[in-house]
C-alpha cells in the first residue's frame, strides 16, 4: 500500500525564518489510490506497478534489462500469457485511464505484449514460490482459465494435471482465434513455461467418454472445470439442416486443424462478435477457382448483422481490419431462409431488413423486422450468433446444466468442483485469466483451511484528482500492422506488428502513476520547511518520509503532487 501513514497529531504552529505562521491544523499524508486501470482490468494485472517499474527506472537506479525483467515478474504474478493477451485482448483497462483526458490513454495492451514477446525471447521462466505440495488438482480444460488456475496451483507448489480434450492446449485461443491475430509458436512457447513448472497436460483425453467425472474427482483434491463454450448455437430458420452450413465455432476449429471446410466463391457469415469477424476475415483467405485451386483474391465474404456498427459486440479493430480486408457488412440485415436447390445443394441466404426500436436488456436498440426481404447467392453459410458450453458430453452431475454456476471464488455447489471461464458465461480472455487465479487462490486456501483472502475494492482516483497540467504532452504509441494486400498474400502471417522497444519505454514513460508516487520531487521542491527526506534505497512509489514535527500545514506539496498520492488530514 506504498507509504500509509496514520495522521499524527498535529503540532503546535511555528514560524520559519521569520516568516509567517502556519495556516492550518492539516498536515500531508501519503494515501496510495487504486488506479483505474488495475479497477478496470477483469486479470486483476498490476498495471501500474509495472509500468512505474519500466519508467522509474532511473531514479532507482535500475538497468533497462532489469526493469524489464522486473516489470514481466509483476504481470506474470497475475498473468501468466502475456504476449497472447497483448495480442487478442480488447484492453478494457485503457477506458478508465485517466490520461485519455489529457492526450490519449496509455497504450498498456500494446507495453505488455513487448514486455510478453520480451520474456519470450529471453526465455524468462514465470514466477514460482518454490514450494511442494502433496494434494493433487485436476483441471478439466486447456483454455485460458484453465491454464491460469493450473498455473497459479503450480507455483504454490501442488500437482497439476490438466485434461484437455482436443490434440493440443489453448482452448479458444488455439481453434478459435486465427493464426494472423494470434500466432501458434507464441501460444505454445507461453504454454510451454506453464508446464515448465511440472503442470502435465493430457491432450486428447475427453471427459465423460475416456475417463468419467466422478473417476476425476475421486482421485484428485480439488477439481477446476473449465471447459469453455465450444458449441455453436443454432439459429433455428429453414434450411440452415444440410450441407454448406457450419456454426462459426466449428468452422474456425476445422481451420485450426488443418481441415478447412471447402466454402466457394461467396460466403455469407451471420453474427456481430468476434467468432463472425473471425470466420469471415478467414474466409476471405480460404476460396477457390472453378478449377479447384487457392485464389488470392480471397472469398467474397458478406457479414449480415441484425444491428449498426454502433452495437457491433466485436472488437473494433477487428471489424475495421475485416473492411480493410474488403468483407462486405450488411447491417440491419436478420437471416429469415436458406434456400437449396433440388439436390439439396445451398443456393442463396434470404435476409430480411431490419429497423432499430427500443433497447433490450443488454442496453442496445432491439431489431425490428420490416418485412423487406433481399437474397443473397451463396456456397456457405456459417452462423456465429453465440455458443454455449457442451456440458452433457463432460458427465456427472454438472452435465444436466446449461451454464455452470459459482460462487465469487469460483465455488460451485460441488464440494471438491471449482468453475471458471466461458463455460460460466461468454466474457473475455482476460476475464477467464482472472477468474482462473482467483479459483485457484481459492482453491489453496480451501486445502490450508483458510478463508480467501477478500481483496478490498476501493473506487479508483480520477482525473480531477490529478494535476494533468504537470506532465508533457505526447502522443500515444501506435502499433505497426501489415498492409491489406500483403496480408491476403501471407494468410499466416502475422498481422499486428506491436510496438518497438523505444515506443514501449515512452509509453511506460506515460503513465501518470495515479494515486501512488511518481518520484517527481515537487513535494520536496515546494516544500518550505523541508519537511521530505528521501528514502534510500528508493522504489517505485517510495521515495520520500514525512516529518511532521516541522511541518506548518501550508498544504503546497499536496496542491504540487501530480499524481494526487498526498492528501491533507
Amino acid at each position: 500500500m506504498g507509504l500509509l501513514k496514520k495522521s499524527e497529531k498535529a503540532k503546535p504552529l511555528k514560524s520559519h525564518g521569520g516568516g509567517a505562521p502556519g495556516v492550518s491544523a492539516q498536515r500531508p499524508q501519503q494515501a496510495q489510490k487504486p488506479a483505474p486501470c488495475l479497477v478496470g482490468c477483469p486479470a486483476g494485472n498490476d498495471v501500474r506497478g509495472w509500468l512505474n517499474l519500466i519508467s522509474q527506472r532511473t531514479r532507482t537506479g535500475t538497468s533497462l534489462e532489469a526493469a524489464l525483467d522486473a516489470a514481466f515478474a509483476t504481470l506474470a504474478a497475475t498473468n501468466p500469457i502475456p504476449a497472447v493477451l497483448g495480442r487478442v485482448c480488447p484492453h478494457p483497462c485503457e477506458d478508465g485511464c485517466n490520461r485519455k483526458d489529457k492526450d490519449g490513454a496509455v497504450a498498456i495492451n500494446s507495453v505488455e505484449r513487448f514486455l510478453g514477446d520480451w520474456a519470450l525471447e529471453r526465455k524468462l521462466p514465470l514466477p514460482a514460490m518454490r514450494e511442494e505440495r502433496k494434494e493433487k488438482i485436476a483441471v478439466v480444460g486447456a483454455g485460458p482459465a484453465g491454464l491460469s488456475c493450473a498455473y497459479q496451483l503450480a507455483r504454490r507448489g501442488y500437482a497439476v494435471t490438466i485434461f484437455e480434450s482436443l490434440p493440443e492446449p489453448g482452448g479458444m485461443l488455439r481453434y478459435g482465434i486465427p493464426d494472423y491475430r494470434l500466432p501458434r509458436g507464441v501460444l505454445a512457447a507461453e504454454i510451454a513455461r506453464i508446464a515448465a513448472l511440472g503442470v502435465e497436460i493430457r491432450c486428447g483425453v475427453k471427459v465423460g467418454a475416456d475417463v468419467p467425472f466422478e473417476q476425476i474427482e475421486r482421485e484428485h483434491d480439488a477439481v477446476f472445470v473449465a471447459i469453455g463454450a465450444h458449441r455453436g448455437k443454432r439459429i433455428g430458420i429453414e434450411g440452415e439442416d444440410g450441407p454448406g452450413v457450419c456454426t462459426g465455432t466449428a468452422f474456425l476449429r476445422q481451420v485450426a486443424m488443418g481441415t478447412p471446410p471447402p466454402v466457394g466463391k461467396r460466403v455469407a457469415v451471420i453474427g456481430g462478435g468476434d467468432t463472425a469477424v473471425d470466420a469471415a476475415r478467414v474466409s476471405r483467405r480460404l476460396s477457390v477457382d472453378a478449377a479447384g485451386a487457392a485464389s488470392k483474391l480471397g472469398a467474397d465474404v458478406t457479414l449480415f448483422y441484425r444491428r449498426t456498427l454502433a452495437e457491433m459486440p466485436a472488437i473494433e479493430e477487428e471489424v475495421s481490419a475485416a473492411m480493410e480486408e474488403q468483407v462486405a457488412i450488411a447491417f440491419l440485415a436478420a437471416p429469415s431462409r436458406i434456400v437449396r436447390d433440388e439436390t439439396g445443394k445451398l443456393v442463396k441466404l434470404v435476409v430480411e431488413r431490419m429497423k432499430l426500436g427500443e433497447p433490450d436488456a443488454s442496453g442496445r436498440r432491439s431489431p425490428v423486422p420490416t418485412g423487406e426481404l433481399i437474397d443473397y447467392e451463396c456456397d456457405t453459410v456459417i452462423t456465429a450468433v453465440s455458443q454455449e458450453p457442451d456440458a452433457d458430453a463432460l458427465g456427472g452431475p454438472l452435465s444436466t446444466v446449461r451454464w455452470f454456476e459459482a460462487d465469487k471464488w469460483g465455488h460451485t455447489s460441488l464440494h471438491k468442483v471449482w468453475t471458471g471461464g466461458d463455460d460460466t458465461g461468454l466474457a473475455l480472455a482476460t476475464t477467464a485469466v482472472g477468474q482462473g487465479r482467483v479459483a485457484a487462490e481459492s482453491i489453496h486456501a480451501a486445502l490450508r483451511g483458510e478463508q480467501p483472502k477478500e481483496i478490498e475494492k476501493a473506487a479508483p482516483i480520477t482525473a480531477a484528482r490529478l494535476r494533468l497540467d504537470v506532465p508533457e504532452a505526447k502522443e500515444r504509441a501506435r502499433r505497426g500492422h501489415l498492409d491489406p494486400f500483403a496480408r491476403l498474400d501471407s494468410p499466416h502471417a502475422e498481422i499486428d506488428l506491436g510496438i518497438t522497444r523505444e515506443q514501449a519505454l515512452e509509453e511506460s514513460a506515460r503513465c501518470l502513476s495515479c494515486g501512488n508516487c511518481s518520484g517527481c520531487e515537487r513535494c520536496w521542491m515546494f516544500c518550505t520547511p523541508s519537511c521530505f527526506t528521501k528514502i534510500s534505497p528508493p522504489a517505485p512509489g517510495h521515495y520520500y518520509k514525512i516529518k511532521l514535527d516541522t511541518c506548518d500545514g501550508c498544504g503546497k506539496c499536496a496542491a504540487e503532487c501530480p499524481c494526487g498520492f498526498l492528501e491533507m488530514v
